[in-house]
């Protein structure tokens, strides 16, 4: 046991607040609902944008529904059109029919967030299609930082702020002066994976963390289109934990007609929540609303069976404890089958185990079952149900006193 007093990282306040969430919904809408793309180049005319049944809350309602805890808006994707009244471009929803030209997407979607009380975020992509400016650095830097301020100031706290580096490879923005706007105006968002973040890419699109998926990193891909790793600024913390980004419809990140058939099947979501939720990290999954500016009904119910799934399995423990020290041990009143073990560092001291066993007394003899490294915020451990008495944790190397916030046993079949 290394009980050496390194330095060791910890979350922030609104980091730990923000990983407690750990089931978020990504909400792709924009131009490209309505031509049939996913990246769209800039020139598609916004007499096109018409979403005559949109219906924010009825996105918001689903995503808490299912027991989502934050909402993620693209208010603006790679081509450049806008879904809030900007004073940057006509490029934007004031040039639509929709709303005659006075409708604000990113407000609806702050409201209905505000009302079911459920976390509001946006992403606004650093790459524009549209923008003339966009080949003179300097002259987009001031573009791009009044459209940033904007939807800093105009719509309420934000959980997170979404940069996708897709199709900015190679480019190098201001991120000093952004994340001294995110500073000054929204100081408890997260800042996802570019400038100085508090949150990193996972490296995939697929939803999936690998394991073990450490808080600690010094930097992350940039994106799915290239290997290279990203420049963070100085000052960047060290605890930056991954979040996992996936569509409900494989590949598919904006509604196309005639594609139910993408839809994840139920076991294959609740794999990716083993595999993120369950690795430590956060899960952001998408839904698409409709040309009508609806998420499809076929949508709407697989999204909720999956939060019903992850309720059915977990919202109830058959016995659970906390503690510290190297040895956490529950001992049941009678012999019950488990088949699942969640087990929680108290993060909040960081991250201190590296080496553990989980072992079930059964038949008057002990058995390990589970050998892992990494806890951090969540480790889930399945296995064939197995009868025991009593269950230990024992932690085998560790930076400094392990702290375990939760050590819980499950029978989920």
């Amino acid at each position: 046991m290394d009980n050496s007093s390194t330095l060791l990282p910890i979350p922030t306040k609104q980091q730990h607040r923000w990983q407690d969430l750990e089931l978020g919904v990504f909400c792709h809408f924009g131009m490209n609902t309505f031509c049939d793309q996913e990246w769209g180049e800039g020139n598609d005319s916004p007499s096109l944008f018409n979403p005559v049944e949109l219906d924010a809350r009825q996105w918001v309602r689903t995503a808490k529904e299912a027991g989502f805890r934050y909402f993620v808006l693209t208010a603006k994707h790679h081509d450049g059109f806008c879904l809030w009244p900007t004073s940057t471009t006509d490029y934007s929803i004031t040039s639509s029919p929709w709303r005659d030209g006075k409708g604000d997407v990113v407000r609806d979607c702050a409201d209905a967030c505000r009302e079911e009380g459920i976390g509001f975020g946006l992403y606004l992509s650093p790459w524009d299609r549209h923008e003339p400016c966009y080949s003179d650095p300097q002259a987009y830097d001031n573009f791009y930082a009044n459209q940033l301020e904007e939807l800093l100031t105009g719509y309420g706290p934000l959980v997170e702020i979404w940069f996708d580096g897709a199709g900015s490879e190679g480019r190098e923005y201001d991120w000093k002066r952004i994340m001294n706007l995110i500073k000054q105006y929204q100081p408890d968002a997260m800042v996802f994976n570019m400038g100085a973040p508090t949150i990193c890419w996972v490296g995939n699109e697929d939803g999936l963390a690998p394991y073990p998926c450490w808080n600690t990193v010094e930097s992350a891909r940039e994106s799915m289109f290239s290997e290279a790793s990203l420049k963070w600024l100085t000052g960047t913390p060290r605890w930056v934990p991954a979040e996992c980004d996936v569509p409900i419809r494989k590949d598919r990140w904006f509604w196309h007609p005639d594609e139910e058939h993408l839809l994840l099947p139920l076991e294959q979501l609740m794999d990716i929540y083993y595999r993120s939720v369950g690795h430590g990290a956060t899960l952001l999954l998408n839904l698409a609303p409709d040309n009508r500016g609806l998420i499809p009904e076929v949508d709407v119910n697989r999204v909720i069976a999956f939060g019903d799934e992850i309720h059915r399995r977990f919202d109830h423990s058959l016995a659970e404890i906390s503690g510290e020290g190297e040895v956490i041990e529950i001992e049941l009143p009678e012999s019950l089958i488990i088949d699942h073990i969640i087990t929680m560092e108290d993060i909040a001291f960081g991250e201190r185990v590296r080496d553990y066993i989980i072992e079930v007394h059964s038949g008057g003899e002990w058995m390990e079952i589970i050998h892992g490294s990494a806890i951090g915020h969540k480790k889930i451990d399945r296995f064939k149900p197995i009868s025991a008495d009593k269950v230990r944790l024992t932690v085998l190397e560790a930076f400094e006193h392990p702290m375990i916030r939760r050590f819980a046993l499950f029978n989920c079949k």
